[in-house]
């Protein structure tokens, strides 16, 4: 059976239920657009009608559609590459007017430096485009400020109980579903807002006959709180392909979760064949997956679920008695083991990439494990002062690159002895900061000068030489002093143990 939220998405801006007030806002900046030229954040809850309004707009004027998700393309390149281009292009598919839409979904994805620049670049485009930009996103204040500032904000609410009751009546009609008004209400009650969740769930208690009732709704409601432990009993040891399926309908997990479980769990049962078997079904399951991640249409999850509940349970070759334990996922709890571990990781990658101008994925992959190498339990000690200063690392970094404890003095020098050197850089690439300074001490400083030379000038000096020191142009002295200076300063430049790193 087709998915229903595909299979009757609004067409048109008229179509899409509730949200009166944004979608005149949103139909006023399209038709307006060619005035003020400016992007628009759509932004509200999941599942209240934000990507249909977009394409329903995009064929109420005539424009086609561009789609990009920032959940997968999130770096500056992607960006210049896909919406860079759409957005300057001004007679791409021929649409009204040489325009096109450009949609961004889940926009509100893009958090800064972690993005390796893709949320500037998307701030940077939607001020120079010269097409109509969409943005989608559930949370407006997780996008910058600057972005946020560029766009025309409009908010599309929760949808009413009132709004989405005549829109599951009229996909009953169109179905052939007999059903009891209170059960639609029901329906809408139970999804807090969420069009697109109750379209679901008319559709999972549809397919279970020709006529819906309250009952049917609350027994749903019931089955959905039913045991991930039961189902596993179910799918691995008891019920065939089509009963371990319909089972899978009734466990409050998303497909994803389900291929965990059932993955962690089977090889308590199965052995040989069956688990070679099972474990194919499984990796389809997880190919699907991958598929819903890149193209985001989770009308792909079905797949995941008939392969991770009907193919197991079709992959069993013998009875399976008795009690077994089963547990959580294994992935799960080594997530949590190892959070804290990430988010260091990431933060020291984060530095890294900063620094270098590469990706954060580049600096933890090829960057890092080199560091560690050529750092170990810090030696040598210069090289791992300088790598603590270039990239400002702390004790806690220091130890997590080279392998050594940070509370261990070795640690805590290399760290005092980095910002030390950074202050001497600082004060060496100050660009000239004290050069009046210098100035005016050259004047008063050439006997010291000469006392520092121990005398060798007065001593082994010609008599040119002496009238040169004692009674010649002060002012050519001071410019001979001067040359000096920039010759050793041209000299030492480049040496610092700073600048091998930059």
């Amino acid at each position: 059976m087709a998915d229903w939220t595909e299979k009757y998405r609004p067409r048109t801006l008229s179509e899409v239920r509730g949200n009166d007030k944004a979608r005149k806002q949103f139909k006023q900046w399209a038709d307006t657009w060619d005035d003020h030229r400016q992007a628009a954040i759509i932004h509200g809850s999941p599942g209240v009608g934000k990507t249909s309004a977009a394409h329903a707009l995009a064929n109420d004027m005539g424009w086609p559609v561009m789609e990009l998700n920032a959940s997968d393309s999130r770096t500056a390149d992607d960006i210049k590459r896909f919406a860079g281009r759409a957005s300057q292009n001004q007679t791409l598919g021929g649409g009204s007017g040489g325009r096109q839409l450009l949609i961004v979904d889940e926009a509100d994805n893009f958090h800064g430096n972690s993005d390796y620049g893709g949320s500037r670049e998307v701030t940077r485009i939607v001020k120079e485009a010269n097409q109509p930009i969409v943005l989608i996103a559930n949370e407006f204040y997780d996008m910058s400020n600057s972005l946020r500032n560029a766009c025309k904000d409009i908010q599309f609410r929760d949808v009413s109980k009132r709004s989405i009751v005549p829109v599951l009546r009229d996909l009953c009609r169109k179905e052939d579903i007999e059903y009891e008004q209170d059960a639609l209400e029901k329906i809408a009650e139970n999804t807090s807002g969420d069009l697109r969740s109750a379209v679901n769930d008319l559709q999972a208690l549809a397919e279970q006959g020709q006529r819906l009732t309250v009952d049917d709704v609350v027994m749903g409601e019931r089955d959905k709180t039913e045991g991930i432990f039961d189902f596993l009993d179910d799918v691995i040891k008891h019920k065939g392909a089509q009963e371990a399926l319909y089972a899978a309908y009734d466990v409050d997990e998303t497909p994803d979760d389900l291929l965990n479980w059932v993955e962690d769990n089977m090889p308590k049962d199965y052995r040989g064949d069956e688990l070679a078997d099972a474990y194919g079904y499984i990796a389809r399951g997880d190919t699907w997956l991958g598929r819903v991640r890149s193209t985001q249409d989770y009308s792909f999850w079905r797949y995941v679920t008939d392969n991770v509940a009907a193919g197991v349970a079709a992959s069993r070759q013998h009875d399976h008695g008795g009690w077994t334990r089963y547990g959580p996922p294994s992935y799960w709890s080594k997530l949590g083991r190892s959070k804290g571990t990430r988010k260091k990781r990431d933060a020291i990658a984060r530095k890294i990439a900063e620094k270098g101008g590469f990706s954060i994925a580049t600096a933890r992959r090829d960057v890092m494990p080199f560091l560690a190498t050529m750092t170990h339990h810090c030696k040598p000690r210069d090289l791992t002062v300088q790598m603590a200063a270039v990239y400002e690392f702390d004790a806690a970094e220091v130890s997590f690159i080279t392998g050594s404890g940070e509370s261990t003095n070795k640690v805590q020098d290399i760290v005092a002895d980095a910002e030390e050197l950074r202050e001497t850089e600082a004060v060496e690439h100050s660009g000239g900061a004290f050069e009046g300074f210098a100035s005016d001490s050259t004047r008063g400083g050439a006997a010291a000068e000469s006392a520092a030379d121990g005398g060798k000038s007065e001593e082994s000096g010609s008599d040119d030489d002496q009238q040169t020191l004692g009674g010649g142009d002060s002012a050519d002295t001071t410019e001979q002093a001067e040359e000096s200076a920039d010759e050793e300063a041209e000299t030492d430049d480049g040496q610092s143990g700073l600048d091998d790193w930059m």
